[in-house]
């Protein structure tokens, strides 16, 4: 099959791309931008997020057959949005979506698609969104007036297809890989490799010049695993949820730095430090040591697990 293609930046301009865009006067309306998709492989294609909040890096896969779309925005404008732009890299009919996480801006947009196309989720991830995705649609409604019209008609889709750890799925002449590797920033947090790419789709679990999006559910051993089992899918691309796109590389830096935390909170625990002690000490470290890095409040989240799971 003949497939159109969109006018892409070249992927190595993508992969220099510095994390920051120059200071606006107030946080940017949180839209999935068109006319900027980028093209990663040969059935791989990215819309980036522009380091915008609200905002994923949305994944467009085109296969023979079938087109995957990963992350499609916050709502119905942002999903029309991402469909306009499937719509210039592929022509299939076939169409499936998915998410990394059950977060808003990585789900909602589903509302947009077609009913004949097919959504694709761990029960992992279809619990923790009935338990708590209205709740944070509720919460980002109430950011702006922008975001409560782009959820105003949000709501919960329930996949067509399910799996517990690993799938799967087979678009036609590419193959995409889907595992689960949570508690992470979420308990379903989820990683896709085009295996013919060898692209990975990493959602919050691999970020690019950014601590980590830790929580009070995050586990620093899951953590390591994630990292483990993602670098033995061998990718030579990562897309992170938010962010700048990377190379393979991205994966050992931040194990690097979840090493650490780990080491020197098992050390302050050693030396009879509380959990919030060492949290406080770790982060005031790290931030001072990357001053430009988003989501600090991560470090906190991270030491604190790296504490309690101390022998």
């Amino acid at each position: 099959m003949s497939r159109p293609r969109a006018p892409c930046l070249p992927v190595l301009a993508l992969l220099c791309m510095a994390p920051g865009l120059p200071a606006q006067s107030g946080p940017a309306d949180p839209l999935v931008r068109e006319g900027v998709t980028v093209q990663l492989g040969p059935h791989t294609y990215a819309i980036p997020d522009g380091n915008v909040g609200l905002v994923p890096n949305v994944g467009i896969i085109v296969g023979e057959r079938a087109t995957l779309v990963i992350d499609p925005g916050l709502g119905r404008r942002n999903g029309e949005a991402v469909l306009r732009e499937v719509a210039k890299v592929s022509s299939n009919r076939e169409l499936y979506v998915a998410s990394t996480h059950f977060h808003a801006e990585h789900t909602v947009g589903y509302v947009a698609f077609p009913d004949d196309a097919r959504y694709v989720n761990s029960t992992v991830q279809e619990a923790e969104f009935a338990e708590g995705g209205m709740r944070m649609v509720q919460m980002f409604s109430g950011r702006s007036a922008v975001t409560a019209e782009l959820l105003r008609d949000a709501e919960r889709r329930v996949a067509d297809i399910t799996y517990d750890r690993e799938h799967t799925l087979d678009l036609g002449g590419v193959t995409v890989r889907m595992l689960v590797v949570g508690p992470t920033h979420t308990r379903g947090d989820t990683g896709f490799l085009v295996v013919e790419d060898a692209v990975l789709f990493a959602g919050d679990v691999v970020m690019n010049n950014s601590f980590l999006a830790a929580n009070q559910g995050s586990s620093v051993t899951a953590w390591l695993a994630a990292f483990d089992a993602f670098e033995a899918m061998g990718p030579r691309t990562i897309v992170p949820a938010h962010g700048a796109i990377g190379d393979g590389s991205l994966i050992p830096t931040q194990r690097a730095m979840v090493e650490r935390v780990r080491a020197r909170a098992r050390a302050l625990k050693a030396g009879g430090r509380s959990a919030d002690e060492a949290a406080e000490m770790i982060q005031t470290e790290l931030v001072a040591e990357h001053p430009d890095w988003p989501r600090s409040n991560g470090i906190a989240s991270l030491a604190r697990s790296a504490w309690t799971e101390a022998p």
